[in-house]
């Protein structure tokens, strides 16, 4: 029955969000194990309309993997797999194997297309939405939606901390010079792609930052391009300008960071029967003026819009870098390099002053003041670092080279002073009246060489300071080096220094500190776990490999949450790995396995005195998080499969990649719902703010199946009616039939009762009648009164 409400969920939203439901994506037309395209005559798998294929298709004088639209006359790129390796030659061959893995075998070699792929595939399958997915049955584990390259399609979105890259041309597909980035601040940016990122490096935003919208998404039955977050109203980037499609065609849209940088959204139109040309309509662009994208021309060049087009130009005294069409876009270089003569010879005899007007330049100054035009002008000839000159309204802005973001504006009322070289033979000429006197030579000569002992003396000052230095940081550090190894023979300081700061691991370290991370020891839906060593196989640790749709927030929130905790009941994390899209996090390793070991090992029985300890630690880690820390953390995820045993059987929580902080000030935050089914306290599923009373519910459930020793959320009974734990025990409590919960097991019964009671107060569903996590322990610890609990409220189905 969960299963059905869940299928019929699942087909509202899509009905919901994209107005109608395609049957025909639907996993009838799977791409089988074992089959393979190669270049010539079975290229492509098609999507069951045909519109969509996955395959091989021409790039320069070779091949290239993608997914592309069916366009007549020319088809249209969307997505490229490896874009920036070079093309493929044509004995290429992609096969998705009978041991299912998407494997392209080129004369290299063999190599996995689908890199982060957790699972085997048992089929594949181009969706006429434009995904291509990879199955296990019925579960997705790999689609190309997860990886945009300068396209976003219908139904797609574009997660925080996710890219759009464009293209280097529309025939080359390889990573180009513009990025859309949406910022993990919820903020939609295009920037150059290889400029600092910085506020004066954007173009173009949406200016979200602070509405708490984290993604984009398109949506494909009339081209709606929106942002939208979690508990936020949508906002519209565009208004649609047409219904999906009328009668014999198809409407597909996509958004696509243009190779001009510009973000642009089409429609492509297809009609039946097919005509021999595909209607491409521009729907919504993100600038009207090519030349707002900055950095559209390279260094030392400026951009100026001719035809509704794009034109770069290079200042006077510089040439083109590369001459040909597209290279223009490039940038510019100096025809001459001589900043050595500007510093000895008068600079008004080497340079020449050109005059640009409507000129706007996205470089800082090294200088500014209060110049007339003139005075501005002459500023930039005397000054040998200066190469332009920007003169608005009274003020003189002098600048170095490169020169960036230069751009001809005919609304903007500025003037640019260009600085360029006089030619050799006006320089000679204009020289010779000044070397006539011999007197003017010999008093040149003579500075000459007092500026040459000058700057002997200086520099062997120099090197005799930097040797005394040497010398004293050698043995300064001989000293410590002493000192510290002294210590270390009578404290453990490698684990003290370890709670003071994370230890960065490369790949390589990690990789042969796990064998290549071929055998792990858990996994769950956010990641692998893997044992290994370190320190020459005399420390054992535990290596998390996340999932890539966890990366970005997990690994903050996890590294943030714990690398600022210390506590016995909390595991530590010894430190992280960011090697590209792979992120890994270490920690000590828990020798002794989970809860959730003990409770569903029906071989291993927790003795009484250690299921009380085992409340205890897990109730003090807790504490620690609520109250001792210095930010206050909600774990958000209190399961028996995160309380993990050292070797000494000292139980700690684990996984914080759910975590939320709180700011000194704040009682509870809003965000999605998430933790583990059967241990979600009741607010979750309210749309409310959830506060440090969610891990009170959480561990009272822990608490009951300790109690129990269970870990299953339902109890069989003859009748094969099933109920949940926490009524079972509340009604075992209210009959005064406590000895059900233990069986024939001898324990302290008024510490049994006080658990019961305490394990029941916890999962009740006002936030405000569970106790604190302080209360909790003064409870268990027996100097606290506990009330009688009213009863629970059954758990939510999810």
């Amino acid at each position: 029955m969960a299963l059905v409400l869940l299928i019929f969920v699942r087909v509202l939203f899509l009905l919901v969000t994209e107005g109608s439901l395609h049957v025909d994506e639907s996993i009838s037309h799977n791409i089988s194990l074992g089959t393979s395209l190669t270049t010539d005559t079975n290229s492509s798998w098609l999507s069951p309309s045909g519109l969509f294929a996955f395959g091989f298709y021409q790039q320069d004088d070779g091949f290239a993997v993608g997914i592309w639209l069916t366009t007549k006359p020319n088809i249209t790129v969307v997505w490229t797999a490896n874009r920036d390796d070079p093309p493929l030659s044509s004995n290429s061959t992609i096969e998705l194997t009978v041991d299912g893995w998407l494997l392209l075998h080129t004369a290299h070699g063999k190599q996995n297309l689908t890199t982060d792929q957790t699972y085997s595939a048992t089929s594949a399958s181009m969706l006429d939405s434009g995904n291509f997915v990879l199955y296990n049955h019925s579960d997705f584990i790999w689609e190309s939606f997860d990886y945009p390259c300068d396209t976003i399609l219908g139904g797609q979105e574009l997660d925080g901390g996710q890219t759009l890259i464009s293209s280097v041309s529309a025939s080359d597909h390889s990573s180009g010079r513009f990025e859309l980035y949406m910022q993990e601040d919820g903020n939609l940016v295009a920037y150059p792609r290889h400029s600092s990122k910085l506020e004066e490096d954007a173009y173009w935003a949406t200016g979200t930052d602070t509405d708490g919208y984290n993604s984009l998404h398109l949506e494909n039955h009339k081209g709606f391009l929106y942002m939208f977050g979690y508990g936020m109203p949508r906002r519209a980037l565009n208004q649609p300008t047409r219904s999906q499609s009328r009668k014999n065609e198809k409407v597909l849209f996509r958004a696509t960071l243009n190779p001009d940088g510009n973000f642009v959204l089409y429609s492509h139109i297809f009609t039946t029967p097919s005509s021999k040309f595909t209607e491409i309509r521009t729907e919504w662009l993100a600038l009207h003026n090519p030349c707002g994208v900055k950095g559209i021309c390279g260094v030392n060049s400026y951009c100026n819009v001719m035809a509704g087009n794009a034109e770069c130009h290079c200042f006077p005294g510089f040439l083109f870098s590369d001459n040909t069409t597209n290279g223009r876009f490039l940038g510019c270089y100096r025809n001459f390099t001589d900043e050595e003569a500007c510093s000895q010879t008068g600079p008004k005899l080497l340079y020449n002053i050109t005059a640009l007007e409507n000129m706007e330049l996205g470089v800082f100054p090294y200088s500014l003041m209060n110049l007339s035009k003139e005075a501005c002008s002459k500023s930039c000839v005397d000054d040998c670092n200066c190469w332009v000159g920007l003169y608005v309204n009274g003020s003189c802005q002098r600048f170095k080279v490169p020169i960036i973001y230069a751009v001809h504006n005919k609304s903007t009322l500025a003037t640019i002073f260009i600085k360029i070289s006089i030619p050799d033979d006006r320089v000679k000429d204009a020289e010779k009246p000044v070397s006539a006197s011999t007197n003017q030579k010999l008093t040149v000569e003579v500075y000459r060489k007092k500026l040459v002992s000058i700057l002997g003396i200086t520099l062997a000052f120099l090197a005799l300071m930097c040797t005394v230095m040497a010398f004293a940081s050698f043995f300064f550090y001989r000293a410590h080096a002493h000192r510290y190894g002294s210590i270390s023979e009578n404290i453990d300081f490698g684990l003290i220094s370890d709670h003071i700061t994370l230890r960065s691991f490369s790949f390589d370290e990690l990789h042969k500190a796990t064998d290549g991370f071929m055998n792990p020891i858990s996994r769950n839906s956010r990641g692998e776990v893997y044992k290994g060593f370190i320190d020459d196989g005399k420390k054992a640790i535990a290596v998390k490999k996340l999932h890539r749709m966890f990366e970005g927030g997990g690994v903050r929130a996890e590294i943030t949450a714990i690398a600022q905790t210390h506590h016995r009941n909390l595991v530590r994390l010894v430190g992280f790995c960011i090697h590209g899209a792979t992120k890994l996090l270490v920690y000590e390793f828990m020798s002794n396995g989970s809860l959730a070991d003990l409770l569903l090992n029906s071989e291993t029985q927790i003795g009484w005195k250690d299921r009380v300890r085992v409340a205890l630690d897990v109730a003090r880690g807790i504490l620690y998080l609520h109250e001792e820390c210095e930010t206050r953390i909600i774990h958000c995820n209190i399961n028996p499969q995160n309380i993990l045993f050292d070797e000494s059987w000292t139980a700690k929580i684990s996984d914080f990649g759910l975590s939320k902080l709180l700011r000194p000030n704040q009682s509870g935050t809003l965000t999605d719902v998430r933790g583990t089914r059967g241990y979600l306290a009741p607010e979750w599923h309210k749309n409310t703010l959830i506060s440090t009373k969610v891990d009170i519910y959480s561990f009272g459930v822990v608490l009951l199946e300790i109690l129990c020793c269970s870990g299953e959320m339902e109890i069989d009974f003859p009748s094969d009616n099933k109920i949940t734990l926490s009524n079972w025990v509340y009604n075992c409590f209210l009959n005064k039939e406590l000895y059900r919960l233990i069986g024939d097991e001898e324990v302290d019964i008024n510490m049994c009762e006080k658990m019961v009671k305490i394990g029941l107060l916890c999962i009740q569903d006002d936030p405000d009648a569970r106790p604190s996590i302080k209360n909790v322990i003064l409870m268990l610890e027996g100097t606290t009164d506990i009330p009688i609990p009213p009863s629970p409220t059954p758990p939510p189905l999810i």
